[in-house]
């Protein structure tokens, strides 16, 4: 949920950061949010293992889109006699190769998420140090930031650009 085409940097929307949309697709399908209990302690092993599952399983996805996309690519014969469905598969060709490339930057952020889990240093924001919050987390697995943070940042983003 990001306005990355109009701008090339990442601009969260308030509703995205608290995972509060209504009109988003989540790239996690067979998301189960966590439940914690009244007196549970924050990012204890039962959530850090929720978290690290989801981690996984968003990158395993990713990961078949982009093996399926080289075997596309190897598989196509792509020798078009006409003009115009040549430019048109080079076009479409373009913009997988453009996703797959976000993809993968998205799989480096992934795995630098899972070492944050490892380090026992995932939950909490990098600029105050308080916990981001299991719903945050669950909207955006990412998430190195409180949602006053973020939002923070985004009004001083925006206020340079222009």
């Amino acid at each position: 949920m990001t306005n990355e085409a109009t701008s090339g940097t990442s601009i969260e929307t308030k509703d995205s950061i608290l995972g509060t949309s209504t009109g988003g697709v989540s790239p996690f399908r067979n998301f189960v949010p966590y439940t914690p209990g009244s007196d549970e302690e924050y990012m204890n092993p039962d959530q850090v293992a929720h978290f690290r599952h989801i981690l996984n399983e968003w990158r395993r996805e990713l990961m078949e889109q982009v093996d399926r996309t080289v075997n596309q690519l190897q598989d196509e014969a792509s020798n078009f006699p006409d003009e115009l469905d040549r430019a048109t598969r080079e076009e479409e060709l373009g913009i997988e190769l453009r996703t797959r490339d976000r993809e993968r930057r998205l799989i480096r952020k992934i795995n630098e998420t899972l070492d944050r889990i490892d380090r026992n240093d995932y939950g909490y924001c990098d600029t105050c140090g308080v916990e981001i919050g299991l719903r945050r987390l669950e909207a955006r697995p990412t998430a190195t930031q409180c949602v006053d943070c973020k939002s923070l940042d985004e009004l001083r983003e925006k206020q340079l650009r222009g």
